[in-house]
């Protein structure tokens, strides 16, 4: 299973809205076959593990599989793996986390169970009196007291691997990160607000692995009129699997369309993945001149929630707009003003 999070861990930031998933296929104590899902429309971990073994020319008949993720078991761009998996011949499979969506959690189980494969779940290894959802006759074959923490681990390892679309399934909202870099006193910018570099290279490339792994980027439109970002990914090592293929959706809070023609964001080549977010109350010739470049969105607005500003852009729609949009993540690299109202109003899953 270790090895099959690491599988997962490949498909970092280009497998969204689907999960990351790795697969291992283990026959007489080896490992004949292993994949990942690499991008959402693409073959899932398990078929690739499949694919893999055969390739490699082996027999998948009586293995067992390891996968990080309850294998899926409807149509959707690819057929259902829980198909794949018994047309190999599958003796056993192994899952270290149930689907987060209720409405398909544990049906691939069944399906496999009545298909005479055997199944064990690790987070039910676990405080559950070592009941799986199909338990071995066999004692000898029960988790030991010993084995139980690691398996634990594991576990929760592979639950944490995809919290932002655990997220996003459950509340139809993207996952929410606020990234703020200040300095020991507390501070984000200079007294009359100048934005200055007060981290390091290494705190720099976080921010860039952060981006990675978002869906979208959100800025308020202060910090677009203040430093003129281009809120892209910057080039990486492509053999360290960091994406730069232009999909980073850039969305900017700007109540009264205050965004210049001129900005980066709105005539770069990524100008396509822009999204400026206005107000009702915005000047339409303003909104109508962005909307020529950029995409536009009006949204409601609401009393803020931080002392002696004004109404701003409701945070609850426009995440939930966004969610059903298919951003299961969402980087909020905004100023204080943003990244307040983000955590003011609840909004935020984790600050960084």
């Amino acid at each position: 299973m270790c090895l099959a999070l690491r599988l997962a861990r490949r498909g970092f930031g280009q497998t969204s809205p689907n999960p990351m998933v790795g697969a291992v296929l283990v026959k007489n104590a080896k490992i004949i076959g292993q994949g990942w899902h690499h991008r959402a429309g693409e073959p899932h971990a398990e078929v690739e593990a499949i694919r893999d073994a055969q390739r490699r020319g082996n027999s998948t008949k009586g293995a067992t599989l390891y996968v990080t993720l309850e294998p899926c078991s409807t149509h959707g761009r690819t057929p259902p793996c829980t198909d794949a998996i018994k047309a190999a011949g599958i003796r056993r499979v192994v899952v270290g986390a149930t689907d987060p969506n209720p409405k398909h959690r544990g049906k691939a189980f069944k399906i496999l169970i009545r298909a005479g494969i055997k199944v064990t779940v690790l987070a039910e290894w676990e405080g559950r009196a070592r009941r799986s959802v199909r338990a071995d006759p066999d004692p000898a074959r029960q988790p030991r007291a010993q084995d139980r923490a690691p398996c634990q681990k594991l576990a929760d390892e592979c639950a944490r691997l995809n919290e932002a679309v655990n997220h996003w399934i459950v509340h139809r909202a993207p996952f929410v990160t606020v990234k703020a870099a200040m300095t020991l006193d507390g501070k984000i910018a200079t007294a009359d607000g100048e934005s200055k570099w007060i981290t390091g290279d290494m705190a720099r490339a976080y921010a860039m692995k952060l981006r990675q792994g978002a869906d979208a980027i959100l800025v308020g439109v202060n910090t677009i009129l203040t430093d003129d970002p281009s809120l892209t990914l910057r080039p990486r090592n492509a053999e360290r699997g960091m994406r730069n293929d232009g999909k980073l959706r850039r969305i900017v809070l700007d109540a009264m369309a205050r965004t210049p023609l001129n900005a980066k964001i709105v005539n770069d080549e990524h100008a396509a993945l822009t999204t400026i977010v206005v107000g009702k109350v915005a000047p339409q010739k303003r909104v109508a001149a962005l909307a020529r470049r950029v995409k536009v969105i009006t949204a409601p607005i609401v009393k803020s929630r931080i002392e002696n500003r004004k109404s701003k852009i409701d945070l609850r729609w426009l995440l939930k707009k966004l969610g059903g949009e298919n951003v299961t993540s969402l980087l909020v690299e905004g100023g204080g003003e943003v990244s307040g109202s983000f955590l003011l109003g609840g909004f935020a899953q984790r600050v960084t």
